[in-house]
This record gives structure tokens, C-alpha cells and sequence, in this order.
């Protein structure tokens, strides 16, 4: 398993990023704040509209990191990577794969049943760390058929309702898992969030997308040409049929933590428009550094039985699933919690 480097996060939406030798350095009108060796990092994620110089650029390409645009409100802009790695084989087989309407079904029921064990997870543990709650009771049960019917469908379109139907019922008793006073959380909603919550978990999934579709790239897959998903020009099919599996652990468990810790408060979000909320820059700084923090943790791999890094996660899945795609593990382990 690979060493886990760390990922500069810049939020700062005046910040411009140049190189000096083998340094990253960012800069806030013309004057340098910050700078680090570019071998102690893996990626960069920057949010505003000031970008980087092509020397920078080049620097990350020829270190392989990667450099990920994204506007001061967390919305995707682009992403800079060097040439592409892995076996050109493998990424062969994902796209005949890719093109099989039977494999590509039993790579998204195993995504889809994945995010639905996980989401039930969610629940199961806060019923065991506050007590029986009669309407989550139902939403697990109600799950327990939503992950078998998942493994029934006879078309990407079925299992999509199926997957559609499971989330629903999971955000409607969402709200009980929320224990701070000053947050609400009524249903999802996106592009833009109407309300504190939901831009939190707009936020932390962006960042989630990004690690897997950096992962994706490590061990060789095309991260834009996915299974479940469909394909479109720009978006990274693939890193979101990944990322389905860790939502609510890495995700929505961190959006959970951050509001029953009183980390964030309703100071940390102000309305823009008559519909749509946004974060400070001091809410998104306090994510951030929950996100790294919680990125350090070690937990035990259900499937490879040895400790890694949570932040490792993306790249251990994106592994297993290179080896199942080149023939050399049966099926796909997916992540389960």
C-alpha cells in the first residue's frame, strides 16, 4: 500500500499558484503566502477563479500531482493530469466492460447494494448510540429488501429506481440523525443547495468525487468511462459509480460530525439569492481540516484484512477493482462498513 501524501487544499478564491524550483508556492496579491516541496503532496485543490501558471503546471504533471479547479463555492471547474498511467490493457477490458450491458449491471448492483448496506449502517448505529427510533427502525428494514432488490434487476434503468427509492428513504429520516438545534434538513437537494446542510454534503461529496477520480488514476482506469453511470462528456463516470460506496461513511458521517460536535454553527452560512446557501470561508477551512484529520485515521480493510489510512480507502477500492477487472480476483469486494 502506497504512503499517504497529503492533499493542498487552497480556499483562499485570491490565491495564485506558481512554482520556485521544485516548490509550489501560492501567492494573495502578488504577495507569498505559503509554499511546500511538491514531493510532499499528492494533489492540489484550489477554489476560485485566479488559477496557476504554466510552469506550476508543468511542475505537477512531471510529479504526478494532480491540480483540480473548483469555484469558490465548490462547484467542478477542471482537472490537470499528467499522461495517462497503468496498462493500457486494463483500460481496454474497462471500456469492452463498459460496453457489456450484463458486466456493467453486476459492477453497478454491487456499487448500488454497497451504498444501500452502508446507508443502513448509518442508521443501525445511531439506533445503537441513542435508542430504538420507530421511523429509522422502518427505513433499515425497508432497506434490507431495497439491497436484495438491487441484486434482481435485469437493467441499469431498474436498478437506478431501485437505488433512487433506497436514497429517498434515507433522507427522510436523515433529520433524526442531526442533533444540533440550529440545523434542519428537510430532503436533498443541489445545483445550488438551499439550505446548510445540504451545502455541507454538496461540499464534502465534491471532494469525495476528486479522491476517487485521482485514485482511479494511480492504478490505470480512465475515471470518465464508468459502468453505472452514464457516460458524458466532462464527467467522471467512473470516480462517481466509485464514490457510491462511501458516501455515508466518509461523506455523510463527517457532515454529521461537524454539525453534533457544534464544529459549524448557522453563523458559518449566509443566503445568496432566494434559494440557494452558501459556506464562509472559515466553514470551508473547518471541513477541510476535518476532512484531512479524518483521512489519518486507520481502520482494518473488511476485504485485505490489514490497517490502512481512511484516506486511502478510494485507492484501495480503485485497486481491487483493477484486479477484478484483469481477471484476477472473481468479483468485485465492494466497501462495505
Amino acid at each position: 500500500m502506497r504512503k499517504l501524501l497529503n492533499t493542498l487544499y487552497i480556499t483562499t478564491p485570491e490565491a495564485y499558484l506558481s512554482k520556485d524550483g521544485l516548490n509550489v508556492v501560492v501567492s494573495v496579491k502578488q504577495e507569498e503566502v505559503f509554499r511546500i516541496p511538491v514531493m510532499n503532496i499528492e494533489g492540489i485543490v484550489t477554489f476560485g477563479y485566479m488559477g496557476a501558471s504554466p510552469g506550476l503546471m508543468k511542475l505537477c504533471s512531471d510529479n504526478l500531482v494532480s491540480l483540480t479547479f473548483l469555484s469558490p463555492n465548490g462547484q467542478f471547474i477542471g482537472r490537470l493530469q499528467s499522461g495517462t498511467k497503468g496498462n493500457v490493457l486494463l483500460r481496454k477490458k474497462q471500456y469492452q466492460v463498459s460496453d457489456d450491458e450484463s458486466m456493467s449491471l453486476h459492477l453497478s448492483q454491487l456499487f448500488v447494494a454497497g451504498k444501500i448496506h452502508n446507508y443502513r449502517s448509518v442508521l443501525r448505529r445511531y439506533i445503537r448510540d441513542y435508542g430504538d427510533d420507530e421511523d429509522v427502525d422502518n427505513v433499515v428494514r425497508v432497506m434490507d429488501s431495497d439491497k436484495r432488490n438491487s441484486f434482481r434487476t435485469i437493467n441499469r434503468d431498474q436498478l437506478r429506481g431501485v437505488e433512487g427509492d433506497a436514497a429517498n428513504n434515507y433522507f427522510s429520516v436523515f433529520n433524526h440523525l442531526i442533533l444540533g438545534k440550529n440545523f434542519v434538513f428537510k430532503e436533498r437537494n443541489r445545483r445550488p443547495p438551499k439550505d446548510p446542510v445540504n451545502a455541507m454534503l454538496s461540499f464534502v461529496y465534491t471532494l469525495l468525487a476528486n479522491e476517487c477520480a485521482a485514485a482511479l488514476e494511480t492504478v490505470g482506469l480512465d475515471p470518465y468511462v464508468g459502468f453505472m453511470h452514464t457516460l458524458r462528456p466532462g464527467r467522471a463516470s467512473l470516480a462517481l459509480d466509485l464514490m457510491e460506496e462511501f458516501r455515508a461513511y466518509l461523506g455523510d458521517r463527517l457532515v454529521f460530525t461537524l454539525i453534533n460536535r457544534n464544529q459549524v454553527s448557522s453563523k458559518d452560512f449566509k443566503n445568496q439569492g432566494e434559494e440557494s446557501v452558501i459556506m464562509t470561508d472559515s466553514c470551508r477551512k473547518q471541513i477541510i481540516t476535518s476532512w484531512q484529520s479524518r483521512k489519518k485515521e486507520e481502520i482494518t480493510h473488511p476485504y485485505l484484512k490489514e490497517k490502512i489510512s481512511v484516506g486511502l480507502l478510494p485507492y484501495a477500492q480503485a485497486m481491487l477493482l483493477a484486479r477484478y477487472l484483469r481477471g484476477d480476483l472473481d468479483d468485485y469486494p465492494v466497501f462495505l462498513i
